[in-house]
């Protein structure tokens, strides 16, 4: 199953445009293929990332879904869908999936029957484990934490993921970590649907509290982080856009170098013949 691109003015990136019911197909298919495939999200902080680090950048380049998961990406993304039938903020909103909007829906996912989370503490895995139990009945559903990731437990996780061989990965280690997981280790790991989570699995687990939807709605969810926790947002919130600006001036300005320079020597060709 192959899933249209489209691309984000501005930002130059591009995103998968899914509302839920759309993803959920799309994992259906990824799962009765039995074949391995990534589901990625794009908000700033990604963004960010991938103007800036070549190997993050790969990992999304070779990815099968990549959601709008954060409420810029997908009013940006809005701005060039020219002639689209909803292009108000509420018609956009159902393409800003975070992992909190699709997991509930699992349940919907054809022949899902094996399920891995790895991320978070022992607690919230534990308790995300048992909701995807209700969520997925039936489904065998086994997790293991990531707290104080390191090379160690980055093995032993691989090993574990080869003998359990799931369908589906929840992997919430945090944005790079788990990206950069992905991309050094996907080779080795067993055929499954690979889903970056982020710190959805302690949102899932009920141990970090979620913004009002309404807030979603409107663009507004950074400052409801921003307010429970500050020393975690607050570099994103009123640093990070000011360093993807210079990385997007940076990459105009050398894009445009680069024209400037093939039209020269293309000049020079024709001069020369």
């Amino acid at each position: 199953m192959s899933l249209v691109r489209d691309r984000v003015p501005l930002l130059d990136v591009d995103v998968t445009a899914l509302c839920t019911g759309d993803l959920i197909e799309a994992i259906s298919g990824y799962v009765s293929d039995g074949t391995t495939r990534v589901v990625l999200g794009h908000n700033l902080h990604s963004v960010t990332l991938f103007h800036s680090s070549p190997a993050f950048r790969s990992l999304y380049e070779r990815s099968d879904v990549v959601l709008m998961d954060g409420a810029p990406v997908a009013m940006l993304w809005g701005l060039g869908r020219r002639g689209a039938p909803r292009r108000d903020a509420a018609g956009l909103m159902q393409y800003r999936l975070g992992s909190t909007d699709w997991v509930p829906a699992l349940g919907g996912v054809d022949g899902l029957r094996r399920i891995a989370v790895v991320g978070a503490g022992p607690e919230a895995n534990s308790k995300t484990v048992e909701r995807l139990r209700r969520i997925v009945p039936g489904a065998e559903v086994a997790g293991r934490p990531g707290e104080n990731w390191d090379d160690a437990s980055e093995e032993a996780a691989v090993a574990w993921l080869v003998d359990f061989r799931p369908q589906l990965v929840l992997l919430g280690l945090g944005m790079p970590l788990q990206e950069s997981v992905l991309q050094r280790r996907l080779d080795e790991l067993p055929p499954a649907v690979y889903c970056t989570v982020g710190g959805a699995i302690e949102q899932l687990a009920g141990l970090q509290k979620l913004a009002p939807r309404w807030l979603g709605r409107l663009g507004l969810e950074w400052a409801w982080r921003l307010v429970l926790h500050p020393g975690r947002v607050a570099y994103r919130v009123f640093c990070e856009p000011w360093v993807l600006l210079g990385l997007l001036v940076r990459r105009r300005l050398t894009g445009r170098n680069s024209k400037g320079r093939n039209s020269a020597l293309k000049r020079r060709a024709r001069q020369g013949r």
